[in-house]
C-alpha cells in the first residue's frame, strides 16, 4: 500500500516510500522472508513513478520506460523485520545512463531508528519487439532527475 507524499518523511536526497508487511510476507521464524525485500522495493518504486504518471492503468504500460528488466539484485539484511505493519524504503538513484539505471535503497524502520536491510538494484529498459536495450525517454528523465543523489552527498 503506498501513503500520500505528504505522509512521507524528509530526505537530502531520494525519496521515502512506506510499504506495508502483511502476515503472509512473513515466514515460519515471524521475520519477514528474505525474498519479500524485493517484493516491498518493486512495489515502493512503482508507487513512485506511479504517482509520476509512469505506471501500468487497466493492463497497459501508460509510459514505454516500464518495459525493463532487473539486471542485478544485491541486498544486506542488517536487522530482522519482525512484525507487520508499515516499513520505510528510502531510495535513491546513483545512476541514470542511456538505458540504465542502478537505485541504491534502504529499508528502515518508520521512525528511521533501525536500518533492516540495504542494497542496490539494476535496470535496463529493453524495447519490447527486440528485447534489446533502449534508451530512456525524456519522461523517465524527468522523474529520474528527482531521485539522483547529488555527487557531494554521502548514502
Amino acid at each position: 500500500m503506498s501513503h500520500a507524499i505528504a505522509d512521507q518523511p524528509a530526505v537530502e536526497f531520494g525519496h521515502v516510500e512506506h510499504v506495508d508487511v502483511y502476515f503472509d510476507d512473513l515466514d515460519a521464524f515471524g521475520i519477514l522472508h528474505n525474498a519479500r525485500y524485493a517484493v516491498l522495493l518493486e512495489r515502493a518504486l512503482t508507487a513512485y513513478w506511479a504517482e509520476r504518471g509512469v505506471s501500468f492503468q487497466g493492463g497497459q504500460r501508460s509510459a514505454p520506460d516500464t518495459f525493463h528488466a532487473v539486471r542485478e539484485f544485491s541486498i544486506t539484511y542488517r536487522a530482522p523485520i519482525a512484525a507487520t505493519g508499515p516499513v520505510a524504503v528510502h531510495f535513491w538513484l546513483e545512476h541514470f545512463g542511456t538505458s540504465s539505471a542502478e537505485y541504491a535503497y534502504r529499508f528502515r524502520s518508520v521512525d528511521g531508528g533501525t536500518v533492516h536491510a540495504e542494497g542496490r538494484r539494476a535496470i535496463v529498459r529493453l524495447d519490447p519487439a527486440t528485447l534489446r536495450p533502449t534508451p530512456w525517454t525524456e519522461t523517465a528523465r524527468a522523474v529520474a532527475a528527482t531521485l539522483l543523489r547529488p555527487a557531494t552527498t554521502p548514502a
